[in-house]
């Protein structure tokens, strides 16, 4: 990261759009200890505009990717029909930010009991850091706790460690955490299946847990206070402290930013307090959805998304992709592209013809959750469309 800082200072007749602030402020993480020494309130004050500049932001990355895509197709027509169902579902109460809350396995944080109100935060953090690869290649719902399978699994078996007395959300304790703990953490109903990936969440566990640790006094919090009500600096803060969630690749000579995971676990927290206190944040419309292998599956439905033959044929197959291959990255920025899309033309339409709804939470997020959720709802009319498949950490 410091040489990378180094370069731009010296690269500044090549980056005219360097300005004399962001030269200061790259200045101020060049001092020794900067980062490691720097208060809650200090770094609240930075943009992390270095991370920006490495790459585009998700939105321009959808855009971006569409523009060189080889392998997909954004189809108007089927951007339309999404919208109306959107539109049909805000009508109908079906779509709104209280739906996190409303699950029984999230958090309901209350602001008159403090210390479970922040403790929220931290059960969110950690479950996105874990939000990822929940299928096995020979049975895509085998693995389940409690009756539960996919990201719910997840939740069900962090719900039962805690009943069980386990500190899983204490970065004391998941920063040592050792495979066979997890293992036992994450064991299944059938008591055979694995999750996904074991190791690789010990890693992210080890990796963010001393983070907190070192950094912000053990406590997510504090990540989000430094981010001073941004949504947009909590998610660089997120990106560049946290490496785990740094879901970015190379595209057409570009490098792009997907960031499921770090713009999940903003929109989580939005949505865990309902756009109030620890998660008002005055920019939360700039995060976009997060592109997972199920939702494209949902938007292929609806006709906003269109597969080449080859690319169709090839999903059929159930071959893993790597994580950055061309086809894996078009799908995802594609499904960025048309959520975005679909909620500038749903606040839009409801502007001019039903003033009576407010757009103040209307945004990618909850268009995601109620897509993701109609997956799941209507698996039965999805089965027939393949999904692309890659192990990551990713998502």
């Amino acid at each position: 990261m410091v040489l990378f800082l180094r370069r731009c200072l010296t690269r500044t007749t090549r980056c005219p759009t360097l300005t004399p602030k962001s030269r200061r402020e790259i200045n101020y993480f060049l001092k020794p200890n900067a980062c490691f020494s720097a208060n809650f309130r200090d770094l609240s004050n930075k943009s992390f505009v270095y991370t920006a500049r490495m790459a585009l932001t998700p939105r321009e990355s959808g855009e971006y990717i569409v523009e060189n895509a080889k392998h997909v197709r954004v189809l108007p027509a089927g951007i339309e029909k999404l919208t109306q169902e959107i539109l049909k579902a805000l009508k109908e109460k079906r779509l709104s930010v209280e739906n996190f809350s409303q699950h029984e396995l999230h958090p309901n944080p209350d602001s008159n009991h403090p210390e479970d109100y922040v403790k929220a935060a931290d059960w969110v953090f950690v479950l996105d850091t874990l939000n990822f690869c929940f299928w096995t290649p020979d049975n895509y719902t085998k693995y389940k706790v409690n009756g539960y399978t996919g990201y719910f699994a997840l939740c069900a078996a962090v719900k039962r460690a805690i009943s069980e007395g386990l500190d899983i959300t204490n970065p004391k304790y998941y920063s040592e955490i050792d495979l066979k703990t997890l293992k036992d953490i994450f064991r299944s109903d059938d008591g055979v299946t694995e999750i996904p990936l074991l190791q690789k969440r010990v890693d992210c566990l080890h990796e963010v847990g001393k983070v907190l640790l070192n950094k912000y006094d053990g406590r997510f919090e504090n990540v989000i206070k430094a981010a001073d009500k941004s949504a947009v600096r909590l998610l660089d803060l997120v990106v560049e402290e946290f490496p785990c969630f740094r879901d970015q690749a190379e595209f057409a000579g570009k490098r792009v930013s997907i960031l499921k995971r770090a713009q999940i676990l903003v929109g989580d927290i939005w949505c865990c307090y309902q756009g109030k206190g620890l998660g008002y944040f005055h920019d939360i419309y700039k995060i976009t959805m997060f592109a997972d292998y199920r939702v494209p599956q949902v938007l292929v439905l609806f006709g906003s998304l269109e597969y080449t033959p080859e690319l169709l044929e090839f999903l059929k197959t159930d071959t893993i992709l790597e994580n950055g291959d061309p086809r894996e990255v078009e799908i995802r920025g594609a499904s960025i592209y048309i959520i975005e899309r679909v909620r500038d033309e749903v606040v839009k339409l409801l502007k001019e013809n039903h003033p009576d709804i407010s757009v103040d939470n209307v945004n990618s997020i909850v268009i995601d959750q109620y897509l993701w959720d109609y997956r799941r709802q209507h698996n039965a009319d999805l089965e027939h469309i393949p999904f692309h498949k890659v192990l990551s950490i990713y998502y």
